[in-house]
């Protein structure tokens, strides 16, 4: 089983991921907990770069990169642990990509798409828990972290961006979302956390 959490900056959908492991790790239910960009040794030293806020990079150069990342995560990590008969649970996967490179940065959805079937050889959860959330309490959510963590240059090159480019992030999950709904499934993240946490593990019942 194969499960990504998605959603704009500062949406929470680390932290219900977070909460969902230690719920299984309770439950003596074992997992791979892994993220995108960074979830393998490739992974960690491309992360560095896509997510610093001092690199000005080309749209074009950020997508191959984060291909480059996907391909390797899906092979070194993801893949055999699917095929051990593992549960997989991703801190983003292909779909952030389609929507932040395509519907933010307006390269074309279509050719993205099949840019990412190739990097991950035809690869693509079984379930993506969507956390939507007003772009404007997202940024400021994610922008406080940082700060608050000191990873304000050396991960927030995407909360540096504009109020406008993440309201084309948030239309577009949603829109892409609406797509695919045999795997999709929306979580209201405006709510308290353990609120969030509640609707993930409603999405989920049954699988665990």
């Amino acid at each position: 089983m194969f499960i990504s959490f998605e959603g704009i900056e500062g949406s929470g959908k680390s932290t219900a991921l977070e909460g969902l492991c230690a719920v299984l790790t309770q439950k003596s239910l074992a997992f791979t907990r892994t993220r995108e960009p960074g979830g393998s040794a490739l992974g960690k030293a491309l992360r560095a770069l896509l997510l610093d806020a001092r690199n000005k990079l080309a749209s074009e150069a950020e997508l191959f990169l984060y291909l480059a990342d996907r391909a390797q995560h899906v092979h070194e990590v993801i893949r055999p642990t699917l095929d051990a008969g593992g549960l997989v649970l991703s801190d983003r996967y292909a779909d952030s990509t389609i929507v932040y490179q395509g519907f933010g940065r307006g390269l074309d959805v279509s050719t993205l798409f099949h840019l990412n079937e190739t990097a991950v050889s035809g690869l693509w959860p079984d379930i993506t828990l969507l956390f939507d959330l007003a772009p404007e309490e997202g940024l400021m959510r994610a922008q406080n972290r940082n700060l608050r963590m000191g990873t304000a240059i050396s991960e927030g090159r995407f909360e540096a961006e504009d109020l406008a480019f993440h309201k084309r992030i948030r239309e577009g999950y949603l829109s892409w979302a609406q797509r695919h709904p045999e795997r999709f499934r929306i979580v209201d993240a405006a709510v308290p956390p353990g609120e969030v946490l509640a609707q993930t593990m409603a999405h989920l019942q049954g699988i665990f």
